[in-house]
Parts: structure tokens; sequence; C-alpha cells
């Protein structure tokens, strides 16, 4: 059974087109794809999409629903999930209309999910096969986003997470206003983490964990600079043996470095260099956090299994489906 995800975030918008095992529910990869079009390009500050953002997120639903078409992937099993930038956006219906005639017969609508729902379908993609992979629970599973980062705690199923409204994008336009930024502009970002995280250790527990797992495109950045690759190697990257003291060595690399030094790196994607600074520091301060409450022998990985395998695998295992965005009234 062929089937297409796609994840529409804040800063990029990602499509896996799998082939489905039924016998061994496994997904095998036909095409996995990402673009950075910052759909969530001021949402913090204006609360509606940009006009430019708008236009380049919908062309690339464009693109996308054409190579579902060469791909032949079958009307009704493309699921189209829109998170941060479209839960917080007051013209989100010109989005939803665009995304429609993008996909056309296809038939596509993109669901809003809430932080919960975001957060169980990126632990579903991320921890299927860990323990045969020798990586012992609890999990906490940290997908750090362009505008929200959900936290999952659990095993074999989600025992709790909480969704909070820090980000990549978002801290970027709230806070890095420098190059490369000054100690205060660290400190003020640092400030809104410490805040978001306290309430995820009041919601989830960041204690009794064994393995911490991060997922999206910050973290396979900070993975990437940890290994010096010369290249993004999504197979190098995936379940990286890193201690959580190189993990964080290559977040301050990250942080401290100027845009052009950060542009430099081989691996970097050119749509991520302004805002990986801040995606380290959010991976930094995590991990800081889970150590102190852990200890030192926390196991710490990284995972390109992600929400867009939790979205494929929800075709096949269907839920109840989440309402479509709407236009807030008024």
């Amino acid at each position: 059974m062929r089937v297409a995800a796609i994840d529409c975030g804040t800063n990029s918008i990602r499509l896996l087109i799998a082939d489905h095992d039924p016998g061994r529910n496994v997904l095998t990869d036909v095409t996995r794809r990402v673009e950075v079009v910052r759909l969530g390009q001021g949402v913090d500050t204006t609360g509606r999409l940009d006009d430019e953002a708008l236009r380049r997120t919908l062309d690339m639903c464009r693109e996308y629903a054409e190579q579902c078409r060469h791909e032949q992937v079958p009307p009704g099993n493309v699921r189209f999930v829109a998170t941060s930038a479209s839960r917080d956006a007051s013209n989100s219906e010109e989005f939803v209309q665009g995304v429609r005639e993008a996909f056309g017969e296809l038939d596509v609508t993109p669901e809003v999910v809430d932080g919960d729902e975001e957060a169980r379908l990126g632990f579903i993609g991320a921890t299927g096969s860990l323990a045969e992979e020798g990586f012992e629970g609890p999990y906490l599973v940290v997908d750090i986003g362009g505008g929200s980062t959900e936290v999952v705690r659990g095993t074999r199923e989600v025992v709790a997470c909480t969704s909070l409204d820090i980000g990549s994008v978002r801290l970027t336009e709230r806070h890095h206003r420098t190059d490369p930024p000054t100690q205060e502009i660290i400190d003020a970002a640092r400030f809104d983490i410490a805040e978001a995280l306290d309430t995820a250790e009041a919601e989830v527990g960041l204690g009794g964990i064994k393995t911490v797992i991060g997922l999206a495109g910050s973290v396979t950045t900070v993975t990437a600079q940890a290994l010096g690759l010369t290249s993004y190697d999504p197979a190098a990257i995936h379940l990286a043996d890193l201690t959580v003291e190189e993990y964080m060595e290559a977040c301050e690399r990250l942080i401290l470095s100027t845009r052009a030094e950060r542009a430099a790196q081989p691996f970097m994607h050119p749509g991520r260099v302004d805002v990986i600074g801040a995606g380290a520091l959010i991976w930094y301060e995590i991990l800081d956090r889970a150590r102190g409450a852990n200890g030192p022998d926390l196991v710490v990985t990284t995972s390109e299994r992600d929400i867009l395998d939790g979205i494929a695998l929800s075709i096949v295992v269907p839920d109840e489906p989440e309402d479509e965005l709407q236009q807030p009234a008024g």
C-alpha cells in the first residue's frame, strides 16, 4: 500500500512517499524530501501568514502534489498535517484553500493538529524500532520545530506529552538581532526556554528517563556538527552514537558562530543557517536539564524517523480524524 505524508511546519515542508508492509507494519521509503519555505515568517509578531511565505509554501505544495501523482499514490492515501504556524495564523483559510487546489483530485485537505497529536505522531514515528536497536526506555522524545517544541515521555506508548511555544524560528525572530549573538541575547532566549522547560518538567517529568531521542532539523544539524560530517548524511546521523557532552559541545559551537561560519558548514541546509543558533540553544538547554535529572549515564541519540513516519503510519492504522483548519471568528 503506497501512502504519502506531508508535514508542514513553521520553517519547512516535508514529504514522505512510502510503501507499507502490513505483515510487519513497517514503511519502505520511496521518496523523502525537505524544503525550507518559512511559512511561519512573522506569525509570532503579526498573527497571520505572510503573503510571500504563503506563496512559497503553496508553490511547493504543487510540486509535492505532482510528485505524488508521478509515484502513483492513490487518491485518499495522502495525509497533510499542518502544525505550529498554521495553528497561530488568523488567515489560515487561504492556506487551506490553496492546498486543496494544489492537490486537486488527490483529495487532500490540510489538518491542523494540536500539540498533543503532533507529539503523539512524532513519538510513533521515532520509537518504532528503538528497542530492537538496543535503546532502552523510558524514552523522552524531543521534536524541536520552527514554532514549537514537543516533549513526549513513554516506552511503548505515550505516557505524557506537552507542546512548548519555543522553536528555532520563533526564538530567532524574538531575540537574535546581532551576528554573532551577544551574551545578552543568548541569556534572553535562554530565559524563554527555561520558562518553557519548567512547564515540561511539571507536565511530563524529565527524570526517570533512559534514552533521550531528538528529532527534526535543528537536532539533525547539531548531530552533523558533532560528527564532523563533510555532507549531510542521514544514515550517519540516524541513531548516532554520541555522548551528552558531545551534543552539547556541538550546540555551543553553532550558538556562538557567525552566520558566515554556519553557512560554510558542508552539512548545513541554506534555509537553516539563520535559525540553527536558536534551535541549538533549545537542544542544549533540554539536554542540560535531562542530564541533571538523570545523571551522566543518560543515553542521547538522534532519529531521522519522526512525525513524517507517524503520519504515514496513521494512514494505514487511522485514528479519529482531526478537524480541518478553520478561520477564527472575527
